[in-house]
């Protein structure tokens, strides 16, 4: 597949923030738990220097607990306050005020050598589409103060919020960056929602979805598939999975997407198998591991 999707609105948000780096004094960037790599914009570390960072797992309760642990540590290695997070259920949400402290624990000091006492920290909110950033927010303020959906493309515009007297913080849209080098991180975010599915093959996509649930998480599909007592995905006669075809035919055999004739509506089974991996019913499963772990 090659993935590649960065409507002009996205160059707009990107020069906005690069105006409006100037005026804050960290960055609060959400990645994906179930793909922190790919959910990373590269340039966000560009935008970022001589910046506090902070990342958030978000969606933290879709992803293997196990590689949240992992991920949280790999990113505490490498300077930057990190914190797992579910904005939706408020899961971790009590650990940001410490960590956004921690984050700017020098300009904080600064500020007082200087005289300064008692002036809000101005974060900026960043990530790349359909991460949760505006969730994140609202959750965060206990209130409804951005607009949300489960879409990407939301977010509009850039716009300040007063949390309290010692925070603030810019709400961004969501930006990728102008191509994927690594066609993988392409499909990774597709897989997630975070690309616009109307450019999408879904049934490729799916395919190579059910790729790597074979490989990873098998137990996952046929715990998730199943009729009757016994009936649903298919075994070989060694009890392992078939192949990702075969799969996708099952899954429309169990979840009856029919077309006439009882032909297998292929197209219909991506999109359950799709709605069924990004709402998190087929269980908590991460894609990517931290690189010196990914062989574990």
């Amino acid at each position: 597949m090659n993935i590649q999707w960065y409507p002009g609105h996205m160059t707009k948000a990107k020069r906005a923030m690069e105006e409006d780096i100037k005026l804050i004094d960290l960055i609060i960037e959400l990645v994906d738990a179930r793909v922190p790599y790919a959910s990373r914009n590269p340039d966000i570390d560009r935008l970022g220097r001589h910046k506090a960072r902070l990342i958030l797992l978000n969606k933290a309760d879709l992803a293997s607990e196990t590689w949240n642990d992992a991920w949280t540590a790999y990113f505490k290695a490498r300077g930057f306050q990190a914190v797992k997070v579910d904005s939706r259920s408020r899961a971790g949400v009590k650990q940001i005020q410490a960590a956004v402290l921690a984050a700017c624990k020098e300009k904080i000091e600064r500020d007082r050598k200087r005289g300064i006492l008692n002036r809000p920290v101005r974060a900026m909110v960043v990530g790349i589409p359909n991460v949760g950033k505006s969730t994140f927010i609202n959750s965060y303020a206990g209130k409804a103060c951005a607009k949300t959906g489960n879409k990407p493309g939301v977010t509009k515009g850039n716009q300040w919020i007063r949390l309290n007297k010692s925070l603030e913080l810019l709400d961004t849209p969501g930006i990728l960056w102008p191509r994927f080098e690594d066609q993988q991180v392409g499909v990774h975010l597709a897989f997630i929602g975070s690309i616009n599915d109307q450019i999408l093959d879904k049934e490729e996509l799916a395919l190579r979805l059910i790729g790597f649930l074979r490989e990873r998480y098998p137990q996952a599909l046929m715990k998730r598939y199943k009729s009757g007592e016994n009936e649903g995905v298919s075994e070989t006669e060694e009890g392992m999975l078939p192949d990702s075809l075969t799969l996708l035919e099952d899954i429309a055999r169990i979840r009856g997407c029919l077309i006439k004739g009882s032909q297998y509506d292929l197209k219909k089974a991506a999109d359950v198998l799709l709605d069924d991996y990004r709402s998190g019913r087929l269980g908590r499963i991460t894609l990517e591991f931290p690189p010196d772990e990914e062989n574990t």
